[in-house]
């Protein structure tokens, strides 16, 4: 692995829990992770120490076999070759877009850096933008101002932290996604603090998933949608409820009994032993609960989002239960309307019941 996290403890004095606790992860050359979760979880403290702005108190982090922190042992952060964008961008007003990129680079010559500036600019989508100022800049024009900066030293390693919280909405989510290409075209190692799950999907190969200070699940965004490892996990990622289900042995196969309907020929399902009685909660996305105006479950319309090509209907049955369904946007039912609806998973997600 290019970057190695094990076990990782970081605590501040005046704290009695530690801000970040047995945190273990891993980085591949040229992949990008991501850590998400909710504010105070601990995420931007992890980027803090693998930057070396925060000491280890136990744990080790290692870069290319190397290790650059642990309990006692601290690499300085201008000695671990890591480039770092803020939230801020950080850039110096006074200074013009090629001084600004070239401020990590003083010590080559100056047609090395004048050079260098050129690539990163070009790699970045601003060529020919070095005299203008960050004044005269959009605030994603900015950005890239600020990763051309931290990408012209060659870092071994990117960190940003929130780089696109200053931005609107519509432009996090594309930027994100031109950065990325940006990222993978400089063939650059890179971990990513955010708390948008868009951002997190649209840029990370892995995306880690914090909760007070401990990271509950490291893996793909398909897999923390599909699979989430804990309950905090398929509570955060995505949209869903956890409904209660009684697993029943059928022959060879297993049924889960929900107040939607028998669910049957599902992946991943338990054997009825897993919890007692068979009683446990089943975590159903949006878009496992499909409108059918022929099905004999019905439900009432609590809550309407619309999302242009589609409405998140929030759902309440009979019994009290509420779920959640996407819907086709020509389907535009009227608030408290009852509708039909049944379910459609092919893979099913089981936690004790709460």
């Amino acid at each position: 692995m290019f970057l190695e996290v094990s076990q990782l403890d970081v605590r501040y004095a005046n704290r009695p829990q530690a801000a970040v606790r047995g945190v273990t992860l891993g980085l591949a050359a040229g992949e990008i992770g991501v850590l998400i979760g909710p504010s105070g979880c601990g995420k931007t403290t992890l980027l803090r120490a693998v930057a070396g702005l925060e000491p280890v108190s136990a744990g080790e982090i290692r870069l290319e076999g190397d290790v650059v922190g642990a309990s006692g042992r601290s690499v300085p952060p201008e000695q671990r070759r890591i480039g770092m964008v803020f939230q801020d961008y950080a850039l110096f007003p006074h200074l013009n877009v090629g001084r600004n990129v070239a401020f990590g680079i003083h010590a080559l010559p100056a047609a090395a850096q004048a050079e260098r500036v050129r690539e990163v600019l070009a790699l970045v989508g601003l060529e020919g933008s070095e005299a203008r100022f960050p004044h005269e800049l959009s605030g994603g024009q900015q950005q890239r101002v600020a990763l051309a900066r931290a990408l012209a030293p060659r870092p071994r390693l990117m960190l940003l932290d929130e780089p696109f919280s200053n931005l609107d909405v519509d432009l996090r989510e594309r930027l994100a996604h031109e950065v990325r290409a940006i990222l993978k075209a400089a063939g650059a190692t890179a971990l990513f603090v955010t708390h948008d799950q868009l951002e997190a999907f649209a840029i990370g190969d892995r995306i880690g998933v914090m909760e007070s200070g401990e990271l509950h699940q490291w893996d793909d965004a398909y897999a923390l949608y599909h699979r989430p490892a804990t309950r905090f996990v398929a509570d955060f990622i995505g949209h869903g409820v956890f409904a209660p289900a009684r697993l029943v042995q059928q022959g060879g196969h297993v049924v889960a009994h929900t107040q939607l309907g028998n669910l049957t020929d599902i992946d991943g399902c338990p054997l009825p032993s897993r919890y007692p009685g068979g009683e446990c909660d089943i975590l159903l996305r949006a878009d496992d609960v499909v409108h059918d105006d022929a099905a004999p479950v019905q439900a009432r319309i609590v809550r309407k989002a619309f999302r242009g090509s589609e409405f998140l209907y929030t759902l309440e049955l009979a019994s009290g239960l509420t779920v959640l369904a996407h819907v086709p946007s020509h389907h535009d039912h009227a608030l408290g309307e009852w509708i039909g609806i049944r379910p459609q998973v092919d893979h099913i997600v089981t936690f004790p019941r709460a």
